[in-house]
């Protein structure tokens, strides 16, 4: 598989794919990065993890701007209470 970074680098970063887990357990965070009807597609997320993975906690969380990635203090917050991210990108 080959990940491509869509920033202008002239020479590319080799990145890899980070360890799978063997299953979803504990908290998910949704993070919804301000664009239009991205809450909406992470509402549909939502409830589709709460069917399938009762177990699972689920937290929203909300980037203030699409123009920059997202503060480091949520960062550190989403680090602390989850243990899977879903980033929502929607337009």
């Amino acid at each position: 598989m080959r990940i491509l970074d869509p920033t202008d680098e002239r020479v590319p970063v080799r990145h890899s794919l980070a360890a799978r887990p063997e299953g979803v357990m504990g908290t998910v965070g949704l993070l919804d990065i301000n664009k239009a009807r991205g809450d909406v597609m992470l509402k549909h997320v939502q409830q589709r993890l709460n069917e399938l993975l009762p177990s699972v906690a689920v937290k929203y969380y909300r980037k203030l701007t699409t123009a920059r990635p997202a503060a480091d203090e949520l960062r550190q917050q989403m680090l602390g209470e989850c243990d899977f991210v879903i980033e929502g990108l929607a337009d």
